[in-house]
């Protein structure tokens, strides 16, 4: 059982996506590993130039912007992101994030790992 957790998110490892995500990074903050059996939440940090992959899944997706400016392409829509703003991409929606800035954007991704009340 889990006693939870504090730390900074700098102290959690920022994997690259690969490439077809140049300049982007992961950091899972607090997941399964964590005992959260829930909900994932992630920090994802894209440098100038960089974006994620241009995916779809069948979960959604909760965003928060901390810094940076970017974007968000949802169903071919791209839309401007500041510091502040909030996402929510339903599932199995194509989207894709890029970097609009001059600096690192980053923003909080939450998604579910489980569902609350199993399906009968």
């Amino acid at each position: 059982m889990s006693k939870g957790k504090v730390t900074h998110y700098a102290n959690i490892e920022a994997k690259e996506f690969g490439p077809t995500a140049p300049g982007a990074r992961i950091r899972v903050l607090i997941g399964e590993d964590d005992g959260a059996p829930v909900y994932k939440l992630r920090m994802i940090e894209i440098d100038p130039g960089g974006n994620s992959p241009d995916h779809a899944h069948p979960y959604e997706h909760e965003n928060f912007v901390v810094e940076g400016a970017g974007q968000v392409k949802i169903d071919g829509v791209w839309h401007d992101l500041h510091p502040g703003d909030v996402v929510f991409v339903p599932p199995g929606v194509q989207h894709q994030y890029r970097n609009a800035g001059e600096s690192i954007f980053k923003f909080l991704c939450g998604i579910p790992v489980a569902k609350l009340i199993p399906e009968v």
